[in-house]
């Protein structure tokens, strides 16, 4: 095979996804180091490619209106990309690469049928330790790209830095012992554990230590989270939380993280983007399961989840309810095993 000028990777959404993309960038660039590589995401998650130095330009999907749709293709086309990488594979996706005339197209095998089997019977034909990642390198292998297992990353502005500064200074956060970040909520029901749990979680954390509960989500969640965070305040007698949802961005968001020694989340997108930061987390599985390939990568890490609840996994992206009305996957996951794992991961 020549080697490649052009070079166009489509992942169009959602956060995680895009995250778990990086690797692939990453690798890409090593192995071509001269190439042009573009990288076509939607707008509003464009931030988490802004400043890789290893993308040479960003295309943006600002809608899905059909106008929009044929001009890119048309762009890409007169691109003529040699390689065009896939890692979505949606009809959007399919659209755009469609007529592109590039050279070679590679497009991601998203193992529906063993999702399938999986969510609907039961039956797990997935690997232990399985992730998106081998997934997308899977669809690169040809051209000889391989792993180079340094995980996930998300580079930040200097910008994003000095708000987040400002920010640590405000909440005085060099006074606390321990600083714990909370992901209490995402975007379906059935993957949130319940929020009186985060509120004695966050009770007992600090009660142990001097610690600050920093809340994150997006700004649709900000209510949610500032109920969370003032019930963890009035448990303690106390202004040992605050809540940053809605109130920064996705760069803003990721600096801050910075600042926390260990990340308590959900199922979420917010959770690999602890993960690009390198941050230890306890993640929390409830409808979801990990054998579908999204666990924190690259990462210490460690998976809490009712193993017993046999409906589960109920949904490969989580529900807005419990199909069986009882949600146990969820309510049998208690306060103190994910203090333990807590404990567990800061002994270390």
């Amino acid at each position: 095979m020549l080697t490649p000028q052009k070079i166009l990777i489509i992942r169009l959404s959602s956060l995680g996804d895009v995250i778990l993309t990086s690797p692939v960038v990453r690798c890409l660039r090593k192995k071509f180091p001269s190439a042009q590589i573009d990288f076509l995401i939607k707008s509003e998650y464009e931030d988490l490619y802004r400043f890789n130095p290893n993308i040479s330009s960003l295309i943006e999907l600002k809608s899905s209106e059909s106008e929009e749709l044929k001009l890119l293709k048309e762009k890409i086309r007169r691109t003529r990309y040699d390689i065009i990488i896939d890692l979505h594979n949606s009809l959007r996706s399919k659209y755009l690469r469609f007529f592109s005339m590039a050279r070679y197209t590679r497009v991601i095998t998203k193992r529906i049928l063993k999702r399938i089997l999986l969510v609907k019977f039961g039956v797990n034909l997935f690997g232990d330790n399985e992730s998106v990642v081998d997934r997308y390198f899977e669809t690169i292998e040809k051209f000889g790209v391989i792993n180079d297992n340094r995980g996930l990353e998300i580079f930040i502005p200097d910008e994003a830095l000095e708000i987040t500064k400002t920010l640590a200074e405000r909440v005085n956060l060099s006074r606390y012992q321990q600083v714990y970040g909370f992901v209490p909520s995402a975007k379906h029901f059935t993957k949130r554990w319940l929020p009186e749990r985060f509120v004695e979680l966050g009770h007992t954390l600090t009660r142990e230590s001097n610690s600050k509960i920093l809340i994150f989500g997006g700004k649709e969640e900000q209510e949610y989270c500032d109920d969370i965070t003032q019930m963890i305040n009035s448990r303690s007698g106390a202004n040992v939380s605050e809540n940053l949802a809605g109130k920064l961005n996705l760069l803003e968001t990721a600096a801050m993280l910075d600042y926390c020694n260990l990340i308590v989340t959900n199922d979420s997108g917010l959770m690999h983007l602890a993960a690009a930061r390198k941050k230890k987390m306890v993640a929390i599985f409830g409808s979801t399961v990990s054998h579908l390939g999204f666990a924190p990568c690259g990462t210490e890490s460690s998976i809490v989840e009712a193993a017993s609840v046999l409906c589960r996994p109920c949904s490969h992206i989580g529900r807005s309810e419990c199909p069986k009305k009882h949600f146990n996957c969820m309510k049998e996951i208690s306060v103190e095993s994910v203090v333990s794992e807590v404990r567990r991961l800061m002994a270390k």
